[in-house]
């Protein structure tokens, strides 16, 4: 697909069609993506967000904010919260997979929580891109979530038994 240099507004208001069409598509399809809702900004720090919450394994429900920014489609996931045991490690652990990871990575966020994040121009936003982001955010938790919980959080998690 060609890149076209388009006007701010239109490349913005072209990424949330995208979206919000990806969004209800995936809906009706009744597969992990579960609920979406898209709420305007108006503190002027972004111009839409949506909550788009997915079936997980490891957790019950993975949520991805998507915050559409002045050029760009910013993404997180909550991975965990902030270690109670173990930071080094947990965080060494992290940081070591960050090398595996593609087109997100771990980071801290709010109250030390680990997040994982991504950011990709508004103009790439498509539906490969949207399942890309969609997909490695379910993907990645389930992956690493036991791991890091394991060693951050030995009192109170328990790692669930395997589904057949």
């Amino acid at each position: 697909m060609p890149i076209v240099d388009l006007p701010e507004e239109a490349e913005m208001a072209a990424a949330v069609a995208r979206i919000d069409a990806w969004a209800e598509r995936e809906l009706a399809a009744g597969g992990f993506l579960v609920a979406a809702e898209r709420q305007e900004v108006t503190d002027r720090t972004a111009s839409h967000r949506w909550y788009l919450r997915f079936k997980g394994d490891e957790k019950d429900f993975i949520t991805v904010w998507f915050t559409l920014k002045q050029r760009t489609l910013h993404f997180e996931a909550q991975f965990m919260p902030a270690p109670e045991t173990n930071q080094a490690e947990v965080y060494a652990y992290l940081l070591r997979r960050n090398a595996h990871l593609f087109g997100m990575w771990f980071a801290l966020g709010p109250e030390d929580a680990v997040y994982l994040v991504g950011r990709v121009p508004a103009r790439q936003v498509d539906d490969d891109e949207l399942d890309r982001i969609a997909g490695s955010s379910v993907l990645y938790t389930d992956d690493h979530f036991p791991t890091a919980m394991t060693m951050a959080h030995p009192q109170s998690y328990r790692r669930r038994p395997r589904r057949s």
